[in-house]
């Protein structure tokens, strides 16, 4: 069954409700007809007789058929529906986009024109998909923003107005009382009350304390279980770079480049039992709050649906015991993909300290550096393809002419537009003009694929802890192992995942403390490709 038509499927969704199933929370969204609500599958609320029941596939169908959003089990606060996150057909472009802020920033006619369609081809077919169109779908995430911008912060109601995207303040406070059946300073009580209590809340924080300073906001980013949070955030340690990232005291900070300046991400693992990352924001611009999200939920792969996944990859007997040791792994991703693909280049034949070095020297020389009251262990933002392919000798890392001239290419089609690696972009599309950039091979388009554009199928074979984990398996090696994980489509990036959480490699391991300092840090080698 085509899973974007799991909303017409009325008995196995009622099944799902009857049970309180959460591994169904954000698939699709029940309305109640008896009261006028729409709920995530697993509210805890008294179940609704099933002829009362109607099914969605988007908050922004239901918001649009009439229904108001349940108060007790939030279903905007629900993990995005794994099925955009997976498939590369142009709907799931387009609802990234979206995820994105593109429509808030650039309307309808620029995502159009983004993904080479006509607006009205588009609306259709997002429309016949998700029972709305792109502006509805980017309503309903300006309404979310709102939600979290009131419960979760000490801004005005005119700001949060402002910074949520509405064009007025009259039209926010319509759009909060559609969809929420309150009006935002109601919310704003409601959520108080419930810190008041101890039952906790979605959002948390406050808003600028000072010209110029940064707006601060708490948030918990949920996801579906199990999530192995070893491999998860030990890769994103290992590969992280000084003065741009930093783990201490159980956090992974980094700094990251939003449409309305700097930003920090803080990310922490949930204990144990807990079904979401606690995250703080430092945006400069409030508005960012969307795109901040959608930053963190792909850097941590948090909409991905890891019983699926679990599932097939575990039906392979070889790969079987890994996965059953290491449930529920993600795709280590970016916060950029264009980030992602220079980082790629600059590890190429040399091991993850090295890389890490290498890139924190680029770091340096030309990122910019963080305003003030951001600027802490982390003091740059990554620099831009333009800064790099336009950078003197002296400012690139010490490495080989033949890789120097590879980071320039790939740089300089980023920033001509030759290369385009963003969340509308076409997987295949994209592997293809990477393989036809001088120095880059199969390992490099495949790694940028798998952490950049979050590809679930894609495979860096030749990746150096993919082999060897592979052999001590008893997996397949060399031109046999590609044949062998044809039987793990369309999860193969995934299977790397496992491969990599299953080495002794440091990056399948949680650190207790920050990394010591590089290089010389002893990592071993992790590509086979030459430049």
């Amino acid at each position: 069954m085509r899973t974007s038509r799991l909303h017409l499927d009325h008995d196995r969704c009622a099944a799902a409700v009857r049970s309180r199933d959460p591994r169904f929370d954000g698939w699709f969204v029940t309305g109640v007809l008896s009261t006028g609500i729409y709920c995530r599958p697993s509210c805890p609320a008294i179940t609704p007789r099933v002829r009362n029941m109607r099914f969605y596939p988007s908050a922004a169908a239901a918001q649009g058929a009439g229904f108001r959003a349940c108060k007790r089990c939030l279903p905007d606060a629900t993990p995005g529906s794994p099925e955009w996150h997976v498939r590369g057909d142009v709907v799931a472009r387009a609802v990234r986009l979206v995820a994105d802020g593109v429509v808030d920033r650039e309307g309808v006619g620029g995502l159009a024109t983004r993904l080479g369609y006509s607006v009205r081809q588009l609306e259709r077919l997002v429309h016949a998909e998700l029972g709305a169109g792109p502006l509805a779908l980017a309503r309903a995430q300006r309404a979310q923003a709102a939600r979290l911008l009131v419960e979760g912060t000490g801004l005005s109601m005119v700001d949060i107005a402002h910074a949520a995207g509405f064009s007025s303040t009259r039209s926010f406070n319509a759009t909060v009382r559609e969809v929420y059946a309150a009006s935002p300073s109601e919310l704003r009580a409601a959520a108080a009350r419930r810190k008041g209590t101890g039952s906790g809340s979605t959002a948390g924080g406050s808003g600028a304390t000072g010209a110029g300073a940064p707006v601060t906001i708490s948030l918990r980013l949920p996801f579906r279980p199990p999530l192995h949070v070893p491999s998860l955030f030990g890769h994103l340690v290992a590969t992280s770079v000084r003065g741009l990232e930093d783990w201490s005291d159980g956090e992974l900070t980094r700094a990251v480049r939003l449409p309305g300046g700097p930003a920090l991400l803080v990310l922490r693992p949930g204990d144990e039992g807990e079904r979401h990352v606690h995250v703080t924001l430092r945006l400069t611009e409030v508005a960012d709050l969307g795109a901040a999200i959608g930053r963190c939920r792909r850097l941590l792969d948090l909409d991905a649906d890891p019983v699926a996944v679990d599932e097939h990859l575990g039906a392979d007997p070889a790969l079987a015991p890994l996965v059953r040791d290491h449930p529920g792994v993600r795709l280590p991703g970016t916060v950029d993909a264009g980030e992602l693909a220079l980082r790629v280049v600059l590890s190429q034949q040399v091991s993850t300290a090295a890389a890490g070095t290498h890139t924190a020297r680029l770091v340096r020389a030309l990122g910019t550096p963080l305003p003030e009251p951001m600027s802490g262990r982390v003091t740059h933002l990554f620099p831009t393809p333009a800064q790099v392919a336009a950078a003197d000798a002296e400012d690139l890392p010490a490495m080989p002419a033949s890789r120097q001239r590879t980071l320039r290419t790939v740089a300089q089609a980023l920033a001509e537009g030759g290369l385009r690696l963003d969340q509308g972009t076409d997987w295949q599309e994209a592997r293809e003009s990477l393989l036809a950039l001088p120095g880059v091979g199969p390992w490099t388009a495949e790694m940028v694929l798998l952490r950049g554009l979050g590809d679930p199928d894609a495979f860096p074979a030749t990746d150096l802890g993919v082999k060897v984990t592979a052999a001590a398996a008893g997996l397949p090696t060399g031109p046999r192992l590609i044949g062998h994980a044809e039987h793990w489509r369309p999860w193969r990036s995934y299977a790397t995942a496992v491969l990599w959480a299953a080495s002794d490699h440091a990056a399948a391991r949680l650190p207790t403390h920050a990394p010591p300092p590089r290089p010389g840090d002893g990592i071993p080698p992790t590509t086979q490709e030459t430049a």
